[in-house]
């Protein structure tokens, strides 16, 4: 399952029925679970823990942060199940001015060229088309879609079921189930198809386009905001997750 011309380390960790193509390198204390598949010139170095039938395309790049302070500390880069990387993916591991760690976690699609930074932490159910570039100690949360060409600023949070139009700049948090574009992104509406496609009913999107009626509409302050949310909120705490979006956004959101 391994060919011949990659080099794996003594220290790796691979489980038995991974496939490692040609010219792969694996190096340092890397530990990979069954199922994976390593295409042709794949990198992985450090401490990199990676999980079950990953798929790994030509010419991805698991390596140490590109940041000036970094100065060889031991860090870490965390990806769960299921998850495809397309050719020419560059991932970053964390560094100890923050958590350590760059995070993935499972069922996420990550196209050609994209550039993950070091201390990002990718939820779930993600998809990242070709050429996104986060920056680092970005937060992308589950069931996100970025655009061709998103940039995001280093440090900003992408919410829940929110999408990015391709080739947005994203300079402020991005709330759950809302639509951005442009440069500078400005909201466009709620993510109202892909909400459907993921059981939401039609009370809790009406219940959503009042949330952002709310947030974006009436020219209320965020604080105003927030309490109209509480007293919209239903049963299901449709809007919980959006309420504790805002409540803990820290460069402010895109307007």
């Amino acid at each position: 399952m391994i060919h011949p011309t990659a080099l794996i380390d003594p220290k790796a960790k691979i489980a038995a029925d991974v496939k490692i193509g040609p010219f792969c390198v694996i190096q340092g204390n890397v530990s990979i679970g069954a199922g994976s598949v390593f295409e042709s010139h794949v990198v992985i170095e450090g401490d990199v823990s990676i999980g079950e039938n990953n798929h790994f395309f030509s010419f991805v790049s698991i390596a140490a942060p590109q940041d000036k302070k970094y100065s060889g500390e031991q860090t870490t880069v965390e990806i769960g199940n299921n998850n495809t990387f397309r050719e020419n993916v560059t991932i970053n591991r964390g560094t100890v001015q923050d958590i350590g760690k760059t995070v993935i976690g499972d069922d996420n699609w990550v196209m050609a060229g994209v550039h993950i930074a070091h201390d990002c932490i990718i939820g779930s159910h993600c998809i990242f088309a070709n050429a996104v570039a986060l920056a680092g100690h970005v937060a992308v949360h589950d069931w996100a879609i970025l655009g061709g060409y998103t940039l995001v600023h280093q440090f900003c949070q992408i919410g829940e079921h929110s999408f990015c139009g391709m080739g947005s700049v994203i300079n402020q948090d991005v709330p759950n189930f809302v639509v951005v574009s442009g440069n500078l992104a400005g909201p466009r509406g709620i993510n109202l198809e892909g909400l459907k496609r993921r059981g939401f009913d039609k009370n809790q999107l009406s219940l959503i386009k009042k949330a952002y009626r709310a947030v974006y509409r009436t020219g209320n302050r965020l604080e105003q905001a927030l309490h109209e949310l509480e007293l919209l909120n239903d049963e299901k705490g449709t809007l919980d997750s959006l309420n504790n979006f805002l409540k803990n956004s820290h460069r402010g959101i895109v307007r």
